[in-house]
Order: structure tokens, then C-alpha cells, then sequence
């Protein structure tokens, strides 16, 4: 016999006090912080505690009872249902506030070290189309509301972003304003030409279907780039030879429809996850990558590549990482977390010597492409995990770095990798981070030898709660 879910009363009248973490706001009501989805300070609401701990819960909103005057119209209608813009009922000028104050607060309170008066938030130069790729999943089974479950609406298959908590369910998206309007007519265009031609759809649970993903980039170099993932059936050879065929008749009418795509590309992924890293990728139409430009250079991205998904927003964040490294000329600077090479090639003209090491192969290999097509020769990239690269024996051998650049993922930094970058004891750090709160706990950890001396927070996502945060340390002694 399954447990009677608790039943919580409505809280009335409530007004909502502050943003949170994750894009949420919340209220603190007695010693009880609340937090509540697609709110905003000074909307006064019912709620709903869906969820209740010692010091926290979490609530859904019944009833409004007054707008806040900080609000704002969603531009995009799937706004609310679709996770992804949780903060577009918010003025911009607003999540700017929120996400310096956001960057604060975690460097105050996780990091508890000295720390200078941080700069103005540079806020994103474009609040809409910014990005220059978007992944969408396919699945057999559309996400549905409350009310059309209880209508008995029927599942559909779909082209959309997967719902939190509804992990194996889509929701179709039909615009998203985060990207040039093209990607939206190419998407929907397959999805129509999927449902005329009766292709099926990937089924997350039974791990069948045919449609599976599609990845979108675009570059300011007007290159676009399509990423059809499949999941043929392989039951037999006959089979095999019908889903082959499907595909590649759905991939020759994307290429007719869409003169503009100059790299598409297809793959069969049999896994039970979408991650392409591991997988092969078949180039149909054009060329297995696209250029991306900054400033006076170029830079190569594959279909595994990391490059920051906010093109023009990136490019001021790199200068503020090239302002902060203080480069005459003469340093040799240690680039973590390279990528494609795309920091460690823009500032090489301003250093000795710049090395890059990155964990994904191919990148590294989009990395020294990078340096020959834009002339630059003082430059090295390794491939591998950061904390087996990255050794007392490395640096040994290659040398002591004057400046280190490092762009962690969101876990940031693995604690060896501190210690081997507080013993290599460069003049300065730059920190460049997408997640403040693991920042602050490096930042905590460096401490020993070096102090804060700026701290620059960028916007890279506009209508979302995350934030770009970077941070130069310069040695105590």
C-alpha cells in the first residue's frame, strides 16, 4: 500500500520578497524560506506548499492576487511550461541586479575571503537570438498539462525541450526566440515532414524510434550547421536498410529545403543517452564544422566542440579575461579548460607562449587548426583529463606559467589541480567561471597564496539565472 501523499494548506495573500537560486523566487515567511516558480518580487499570491522540509518548501502559485510592478510580458508563449527562460516575466535590467547581487552573495558567503568592490555587471549586447546553438529532443510523447490529461488529450509525438521531471516527454516548441528565426523553420519543418512521411518518434523508456535529436548552430560567419541523431533499428537487416533509407530521405529534403545549412550532419546513436562525444558523425551535405569570428580571427567548430553559446556576448567576456592577464608580451600563460583554443588563441598575441589543455580530443584538435589558420605559432594544446595533464612533472618540463587562464566547467576546478596551481605559483590567475558558488569555494582554497584584486561579472544568458563570472588573483607575496 503506497503512502498518502501529505495534503498543505494554502498560504494567502503572500507577497514575494526576493529571486533565488535556480530562477525561482521566494518568500521567508516566519523562519520558513519558501521558494516559488515564475514569480517575481512584489507579486502578492495564494500558494500552494507542494513540498515541505525543516527549513525550506517549495510552493506553487493558486492564485494572483496583484502583479508586481516589476513585471514584465513574456515575449515567448511557452513561457511557464518550457524551463528554459524562467526569468522573461522579469525586466532585464532586473535579472541584471539580481545576478550581480547572485554573484556577491555567493563569493561572500561560500568564499569568506577579502574581496574587492566588484565591477558593474556587463550586461548581454542582444537579449534575444543570442545563442548560437540549441539542442532539441524528439520523443513519441508529447508533455501535456493538468487540464488536458483530465480533457483526455491524446500523447502526440513532438520536437521541443524536455520538461523537468517528465524526463522520457517533449515539449513541442513551435518558436524560440533565443536564436535566429531560421533554426525555428528548420525544425519545424522536419517535424513536418516526419509526421507527413509517418516517421516514428524516439521512445526514451523502450529505447525505439526513429527521430531521436536535432542540434542547430549558427555562426556570425552566416554558416549553419544541422545535427540529426537517429536510433535505427538494427533488429535486422531489413529493418536496418528501411531506417538508413528513412533517414537519409529526411536528410536529403532538409538539404533541399535549407540552402543555408553548410554542415549536415547525421549519426546513429544506439546508447541510451544523446551525449555525442563518444559517437561517430557522418557528415551528409558540405563540411564537418562552421567558423566562428572574433575579432580578427577565426575559429573552427566541430560538432563535439565547445565554443560559448553566446557569440557576440563572448567576445566581450574574453577581453575582460585579456584585460585581467596583464599580458606585455613576454609571459607564458597556462590556458585550463581550453576548448577549441578559443581564449588561448585570442590573447596569444599579447604573450610568449600560450598552452592549452582540454579534456575532449577533437577540440583540442579544432584547437591547433585554430592557431594555423589564423597564423599563430606560439601556441600548445594537449588532450586529457586536466588533473593528469596539469602535474608538477608538466611544468617541469614546459615551465613555470607568469599568467594561468582557467575556465572550469561547473564543478570547477579538481582540488589537485589547485595544488599543482598553487605550486607551479604563477604572478596571476584568471578565473573565468559559469557557476559563482564554485568559484568562491576555489577562490576560498587559492587564498593561501594569492589575493582578489577584481571581480567582473558578465551576462551570457539573458532571461535565465546564470551567470559569467571572472576574477583576477595576484600572488600575496
Amino acid at each position: 500500500m503506497s503512502r498518502k501523499k501529505k495534503s498543505y494548506p494554502i498560504l494567502e495573500n503572500i507577497t514575494i520578497t526576493d529571486i533565488a537560486a535556480e530562477g525561482k523566487s521566494l518568500v521567508r515567511i516566519n523562519d520558513l524560506v519558501v521558494f516559488v516558480p515564475f514569480c517575481v518580487p512584489g507579486d502578492v499570491v495564494d500558494l500552494q506548499i507542494k513540498r515541505k522540509k525543516h527549513s525550506y518548501a517549495e510552493a506553487e502559485v493558486v492564485r494572483f492576487h496583484k502583479y508586481s510592478d516589476k513585471r514584465t510580458e513574456p515575449k515567448c508563449a511557452h513561457f511557464g511550461l518550457c524551463g528554459g527562460c524562467k526569468w522573461q516575466n522579469l525586466p532585464y535590467e532586473e535579472q541584471l541586479a539580481f545576478k550581480q547581487k547572485q554573484v556577491y552573495d555567493q563569493l561572500t558567503r561560500i568564499g569568506k575571503i577579502e574581496l574587492p568592490e566588484f565591477m558593474p555587471i556587463k550586461g548581454s549586447v542582444k537579449q534575444y537570438e543570442y545563442r548560437n546553438k540549441l539542442d532539441f529532443g524528439c520523443a513519441n510523447k508529447q508533455w501535456l498539462t493538468r487540464e488536458q490529461l483530465q480533457a483526455g488529450v491524446p500523447f502526440a509525438p513532438g520536437i521541443g525541450f524536455h520538461i523537468t521531471g517528465a524526463f522520457d516527454k517533449i515539449l513541442p516548441i513551435k518558436k524560440c526566440w533565443l536564436m535566429d528565426d531560421l533554426h525555428n523553420q528548420i525544425r519545424n519543418s522536419i517535424y513536418d515532414y516526419a509526421i507527413e512521411h509517418k516517421l516514428s518518434f524516439f521512445d526514451l523508456r523502450q529505447q525505439v524510434g526513429l527521430l531521436r535529436d536535432i542540434i542547430i548552430r549558427c555562426s556570425n560567419s552566416g554558416e549553419w550547421m544541422v545535427i540529426v541523431q537517429f536510433h535505427y533499428d538494427h533488429s535486422t537487416s531489413e529493418t536496418l536498410r528501411q531506417s538508413e533509407d528513412k533517414s537519409e530521405e529526411l536528410l536529403q529534403y532538409v538539404a533541399d529545403s535549407f540552402p543555408q545549412i553548410t554542415s549536415l550532419m547525421y549519426l546513429d546513436n544506439q546508447k541510451c543517452n544523446d551525449t555525442i562525444g563518444d559517437q561517430d558523425i557522418k557528415v551528409f551535405k558540405g563540411n564537418d564544422h562552421i567558423y566562428l569570428l572574433m575579432e580578427d580571427l577565426k575559429f573552427k567548430v566541430g560538432p563535439k566542440s565547445f565554443y560559448q553559446t553566446n557569440t557576440e556576448q563572448a567576445y566581450h567576456l574574453y577581453c575582460v579575461a585579456r584585460e585581467f592577464a596583464g599580458l606585455t608580451g613576454s609571459e607564458l600563460v597556462y590556458d585550463l579548460y581550453t576548448g577549441t583554443g578559443t581564449i588561448a588563441n585570442f590573447v596569444s598575441r599579447k604573450a610568449r607562449k600560450v598552452i592549452g589543455i582540454e579534456y575532449v580530443p577533437e577540440a583540442i584538435e579544432d584547437a591547433k587548426i585554430n592557431s594555423d589558420v589564423n597564423g599563430i605559432s606560439n601556441t600548445l594544446f594537449y588532450a586529457g583529463d586536466m588533473k593528469d595533464i596539469l602535474t608538477d612533472e608538466f611544468i617541469a618540463e614546459h615551465g613555470r606559467p607568469d599568467v594561468i587562464i582557467t575556465d572550469p566547467p561547473r564543478a570547477g576546478m579538481h582540488p589537485d589541480v589547485i595544488n599543482v596551481i598553487l605550486g607551479a605559483h604563477p604572478q596571476r590567475i584568471v578565473y573565468v567561471s559559469c557557476n559563482p558558488a564554485t568559484q568562491a569555494r576555489d577562490l576560498q582554497l587559492l587564498s593561501t597564496d594569492y589575493r582578489v584584486t577584481k571581480v567582473q561579472p558578465v551576462d551570457m544568458f539573458p532571461h535565465t539565472p546564470h551567470v559569467e563570472n571572472v576574477v583576477l588573483l595576484e600572488t600575496i607575496n
